[in-house]
């Protein structure tokens, strides 16, 4: 067993538990991207995240969540998007690449914020830090 803990760690079925439900391994090999993709996409969350994960952990079998009205329901709502996400990212790239992502926006947005700022010119940063203050009597005439 390796030291490393956290959730994605745990254990996970593998291609074989869900031959049961898929019709070859190619099959099976897509349905466990997507279960994973599911599991792990913050954009999922409720009902079909949660089936995802315990499928995944082999704590319910597939064919129990596919018989599942609740489980059923919410996946045919999102199948489509389902197929393109894990077609796109397997599960270790989607978790980089969200993070690198967002950091990414993140220094564009402070980035773009900062070089405004320097084009209009310092007065606006700084009368709306100072509210009022001694720069404030400028604005009456």
């Amino acid at each position: 067993m390796s030291g490393m803990s956290g959730a994605g760690n745990e254990r996970q079925i593998q291609e074989e538990d869900l031959m049961d439900v898929a019709q070859d391994r190619e099959q099976a090999h897509r349905l466990r991207k997507a279960l994973q993709t599911l599991a792990t996409n913050p954009n999922v969350g409720g009902k079909l995240q949660e089936m995802a994960q315990e499928v995944l952990s082999g704590r319910i079998g597939m064919k129990d969540a596919i018989q599942s009205e609740e489980y059923m329901g919410a996946i045919g709502d999102r199948m489509n998007e389902m197929r393109r996400a894990a077609e796109n990212q397997t599960q270790a790239e989607r978790e980089a690449s969200r993070e690198q992502f967002a950091k990414w926006q993140k220094e564009q947005e402070e980035q773009e914020a900062q070089e405004r700022a320097e084009r209009d010119g310092p007065s606006g940063a700084i009368v709306t830090g100072r509210r009022g203050g001694r720069g404030g009597a400028s604005h009456r005439n």
